[in-house]
Formats: structure tokens, C-alpha cells, sequence
């Protein structure tokens, strides 16, 4: 078994490490044994010479060592070693997740299923992944082989991986960017294929796992759309930044006597369109930029929506655009909340982690004080369950949604 280097971390750092936060920035190492390579896995020493874990070596990433296992006896970390941690990952979404969600599930949420670096996501038979750290990247012929066998030995066919590595935190770990089919004995090449229809909410959707966002669609709001959808019935509905039209036609499907889905992307309103038309629901999708649109309802007073979905982007994705994201999620939570008539309803969301529940909550406050409303909370939501979140890494803590009743 080959004998793994050392690095010695500080007293700070072992106390994050031990009270569960898998992370060890570089200047928290002490000593590094020399001869270690990056994406070595390395066993990482107290200053007193105790075990505290062993983990991914990386030092061109500000994140330098990120943990795998606290276990002593874990020192192989070979095939047999990826295809438990596989099997730990696929068999809770199959306890968690509905039947008729295992279709199109996350099945690897990174740090939160002990797998650094690693996103998989499963649309039907095609697996779309990404890989963020240096370590996954040298054993992922072990780790995507292991998935994939777990997957067809509990019945999950798989045709076909696809890497959506075209992202610019992979140069932070010293990769190249890019994207393309993943190759194995497993795998057959004629099955390969980037297009993929999956039904989420009983709503069928045509999935781009080449040029769709991130690994190809937001399966994180799925249950978030289902209560949207839950208050919708007769009301008249603006879904802002619609992207792929979800929760405009989870709104459609729930009763609403109108729709509409805005989203400033020519591409994403027409992908929106054409998942309405795919469902036969009235949606109408409209090209604008949502804070434009919003103000001109507000500088007009028209207020022909009585439900509103604010769904942006990550507006920060880094502690020090938090203050101007602040604005920009009040900026739009204000307009909709000045809109929206005396009984309305607002379904408001964030996917940042920078953006912290605590301050969203003020954020939210803060316009409604401006609005001169008062929200009334329906649902206060997170992240679906196969997107868990580890109570110790706050990391894994990500999305916040909030249903309100305006009055």
C-alpha cells in the first residue's frame, strides 16, 4: 500500500477540520513533507502529530487540502474505496427522493456526499458532471466508473456521461476548461447523445446537457416549484428570470388563469416557449430585462400581476460583491413588492451562499419598509433534499426561497 505524505496544519485549522469543515487553506498549513504532488492525496497531522484526515493536496488552490475521510484506516483510496462512497451517494437519493424524481435527481453534491469537487447529475439515462478540484480530476476514471456501475446494479440505466468542465474556477486547481463525452469501457460510444427530455412536477422538459447552464438544468428548485404552483391557481403570474420556463409552467400547471415568463436571454425565452408548447400551457414568454420591466409596472402603476416570482441568478458569488448584491435583490424585491396588489403574493428567492439567510431576511425587511407593505410568510423553503446540506459547511447552505402574501 503506498505510503501516504504528510502535512501539518495549524491549531486553528484542526479545530475546523475536527468540528466537521472538510477545507484547509494554504496559510494554515505548517509543513508540508516534501515530494508531495498536486492532487495527492495526503494525511493531514495536528501540530502535535495526531491524525486529523486524509484528503486531496492541492497547493496552486487557495483551498489546499480538501479532507475525504477522517478515518485512520482509510488509506487505499482505490476503486473499492470510490464505489462505497458512490453507493453512500446514489442509495440516500433513492431513500429521499420520490420515485418519479430518480429520473432527473442530483446523485453527487460534492463536499455534502464527502466527494470534493465532484457534481453529478442524472437526466434520464445521461449523466452530466463537472469536476472542480484537481484531485477528482486524476482518479475520475475510478470514481465515474464506480457511479456508474452503482447506478445499473439498483436497476438506473446509463447511456452516456457528459463533462460540463467548462468553468473558470478549474484554472484556480490548475485545469484546463472544457467539456465533452467521458469515455470508458462501460460505455458505449453510439449511445452518446447531449439532448435529453426528463419530467419534473409531472412537466416534461427537453434538456441540453452540452450548452444548457452549469451541468444542463436547476434541479435544486424542484419541490420550490411545486409549492409555487401550490398558491397559483387564478392568479395572474410574472416569473422573473424564467430561464428554462420552470416555474411559469409549474404556475400554468397549478391553475393560473395567466402567465407570463420574462428573462432578458433571446435563447432562454425561447427555450421557455418551447417547453410550454411541449406541455400544451398557456405561457407567454417575453424577452425584457426584469429590473427595466419592473420599473415601468411601477412608474406606470399597473398592477395586472397579483403573483410574482423572483428568481435571479447568484447576484454575488464572492464575499466582496455582497454588499452591491444586497442592492440588487432589494432593487427587485421592492419594485415587486410596489407592484403586487394588496393581497398578492410573492415568491422570492436567492442562490448564493454569500447571500446568507440572515441577510436576505433584512434584505427582504428592508424593501418591504421601503414599499410600505407587510409581508406575510406562507413557506420559508431551502435546496431540494438531493442537494443536502452538512450542518458544518455552511458551503452546502445555499438556497434560500420564501413565500409571502403581500398586505
Amino acid at each position: 500500500m503506498e505510503e501516504r505524505k504528510q502535512v501539518i496544519i495549524s491549531k486553528r485549522a484542526e479545530l475546523a477540520a475536527r468540528g466537521g469543515h472538510p477545507w484547509i487553506y494554504g496559510s494554515e498549513i505548517e509543513e508540508a513533507e516534501p515530494g508531495i504532488e498536486p492532487g495527492d492525496i495526503v494525511r493531514v497531522l495536528s501540530k502535535k502529530g495526531k491524525f486529523v484526515g486524509s484528503g486531496f493536496y492541492n497547493p496552486h488552490s487557495k483551498i489546499t487540502v480538501r479532507l475525504l475521510s477522517e478515518n485512520a484506516n482509510d488509506r487505499a483510496f482505490d476503486r473499492a474505496f470510490w464505489k462505497r462512497r458512490a453507493a453512500y451517494a446514489v442509495d440516500y437519493r433513492l431513500q429521499v427522493m420520490r420515485p418519479e424524481d430518480r429520473d432527473c435527481c442530483r446523485l453527487v453534491f460534492g463536499e455534502a456526499d464527502q466527494m470534493p469537487g465532484l457534481t453529478a447529475d442524472r437526466f434520464g439515462d445521461v449523466l452530466s458532471v463537472q469536476i472542480l478540484s484537481l484531485g477528482m480530476e486524476r482518479r475520475k476514471a475510478d470514481v465515474l466508473d464506480s457511479l456508474i456501475e452503482v447506478l445499473r446494479e439498483r436497476g438506473l440505466p446509463v447511456a452516456c456521461v457528459y463533462e460540463r468542465n467548462d468553468v473558470k474556477i478549474r484554472e484556480l486547481e490548475g485545469m484546463e476548461e472544457g467539456k465533452g463525452f467521458y469515455r470508458s469501457a462501460l460505455l458505449d460510444p453510439a449511445a452518446e447523445k447531449t439532448l435529453v427530455e426528463i419530467v419534473e412536477n409531472g412537466i416534461r422538459y427537453e434538456v441540453d446537457v452540452e450548452h444548457g447552464q452549469k451541468t444542463g438544468f436547476f434541479l435544486d428548485q424542484k419541490f420550490n416549484r411545486l409549492a409555487a404552483a401550490g398558491i397559483a391557481r387564478g392568479r395572474h403570474v410574472l416569473d422573473c428570470f424564467t430561464h428554462t420556463g420552470a416555474f411559469a409552467l409549474n404556475a400554468a400547471k397549478g391553475g393560473a388563469t395567466s402567465v407570463t415568463a420574462l428573462d432578458i436571454s433571446a435563447e432562454a425565452v425561447a427555450m421557455a416557449a418551447r417547453n410550454a408548447a411541449r406541455n400544451g400551457l398557456a405561457v407567454e414568454a417575453v424577452q425584457a430585462d426584469v429590473f427595466d420591466y419592473l420599473t415601468e409596472l411601477d412608474r406606470t402603476k399597473d398592477h395586472r400581476y397579483d403573483y410574482i416570482i423572483l428568481d435571479p441568478p447568484a447576484f454575488t458569488k464572492s464575499s466582496e460583491t455582497r454588499r452591491a448584491a444586497f442592492r440588487g435583490y432589494k432593487e427587485i424585491n421592492y419594485r415587486a413588492m410596489k407592484i403586487l396588489p394588496r393581497g398578492g403574493y410573492l415568491a422570492t428567492c436567492s442562490c448564493s451562499h454569500f447571500m446568507s439567510e440572515e441577510l436576505f431576511v433584512k434584505m427582504l425587511k428592508e424593501a418591504a419598509r421601503d414599499a410600505g407593505v407587510t409581508l406575510r410568510q406562507i413557506e420559508r423553503r431551502q435546496q431540494a433534499p438531493d442537494h443536502p446540506i452538512v450542518l458544518t459547511v455552511p458551503e452546502t447552505q445555499y438556497l434560500k426561497f420564501f413565500l409571502f402574501q403581500v398586505v
